[in-house]
């Protein structure tokens, strides 16, 4: 889950409380993605805030229909330098989302930029399920490959979404105080394996 395709490992987790911003969508679509992070943090142990003192607002996420609206908007592309060749590329892929991750000093998160293109199967699926989902993979710096054949969510038999246990447990151990908040060496997954087992036991 934390091992990148050229082969390196790679984890973090946030270093400090998120504070959330959305972009795109009406106010009611807004208060079902700050309820999605703050059940995340909730399962985590891990606090939200209104406001981060450095950045005003460290997890900002942008749903648009076009990739071409982020090259659009005033500013961003102060926050996000490399913003101008990130619209090319996501254009060339036709992604619907792609996720960018800043650091503090001890290589923990401090700052998510996520984005969202609302295509046919963006828009397929029910608010508080696309939502859970997007704050899930925003929570942790996971492998590329971590969820690409698979979601980590599971339907339940009223075909309501839910964060599956094993993929719970990963957050869980993640952020249990004794580990680090970020780890380039892979015998921190041998650490998270045995914090898992414990919350399994």
């Amino acid at each position: 889950m934390f091992t990148r395709a050229d082969g390196t490992y790679k984890f973090a987790r946030w270093g400090r409380p998120i504070a959330p911003v959305v972009f795109g969508v009406e106010d009611s679509a807004v208060s079902v993605f700050k309820d999605a992070i703050e059940a995340v943090c909730r399962l985590a142990k891990h606090e939200m805030a209104e406001t981060d003192p450095e950045l005003g607002a460290n997890f900002m996420v942008f749903f648009v229909c076009d990739w071409q609206e982020l090259a659009d908007t005033p500013n961003l592309d102060r926050m996000i330098p490399e913003l101008a060749p990130l619209v090319d590329r996501l254009k060339s892929a036709d992604a619907n989302q792609y996720r960018l991750f800043r650091f503090d000093d001890d290589g923990g998160i401090k700052a998510c930029f996520l984005f969202l293109r609302m295509d046919a199967a963006m828009s397929e699926l029910p608010a508080d399920t696309l939502c859970l989902g997007q704050a899930v993979q925003s929570v942790l710096l996971w492998s590329e490959a971590a969820f690409a054949s698979t979601s980590p969510l599971a339907l339940t038999g009223d075909n309501v979404a839910i964060l599956k246990p094993d993929v719970a447990n990963v957050i869980r151990a993640a952020y249990d105080p004794v580990m680090p908040v970020a780890a380039e060496d892979t015998s921190h997954a041998l650490r998270m394996a045995a914090r898992v087992g414990m919350l399994v036991a």
